[in-house]
């Protein structure tokens, strides 16, 4: 499951929303809501994102989060290394390998830690680190 699917879970199950209901007022079939759900397609474009938005009548802080989190949503996530150091590479090659046995609380260590880092943003950064 992705941070976008869990969180459009959430709110739809909170509202009492059907998938079925979700997928026709936003105009997309109810397998790919249930795709979506469930991390097994691909983050919607921002067009979606904002139809998403307006079902649940969300609205600033709550509609910022919707927007970051869909864009760290990724389900199959590719690490190009090519031009980046020994380090990165071995980086992005140890967290494959063993991201899938992490605990959740280790995940949150290093999910807190990138955040701190990278100021919680994709692309964002601190230089010099």
């Amino acid at each position: 499951m992705t941070p976008l699917g869990e969180k459009v879970r959430k709110l739809r199950r909170e509202r009492g929303f059907s998938q079925k209901d979700m997928a026709a007022a936003i105009g997309v079939s109810p397998a790919y809501l249930s795709a979506l759900e469930h991390g097994r397609a691909s983050p919607p474009n921002w067009a979606m994102v904002q139809k998403i938005i307006g079902y649940f009548n969300v609205i600033w802080d709550d509609a910022d989060e919707l927007q970051r989190i869909a864009e760290l949503s990724h389900p199959r996530v590719v690490v190009d290394t090519a031009r980046l150091s020994p380090r990165a590479t071995e980086l992005a090659n140890l967290l494959a390998a063993h991201i899938g046995k992490m605990k959740d609380a280790e995940i949150a260590v290093l999910l807190d830690q990138l955040k701190e880092i990278t100021g919680g943003k994709p692309g964002g950064g601190k230089s010099g680190i």
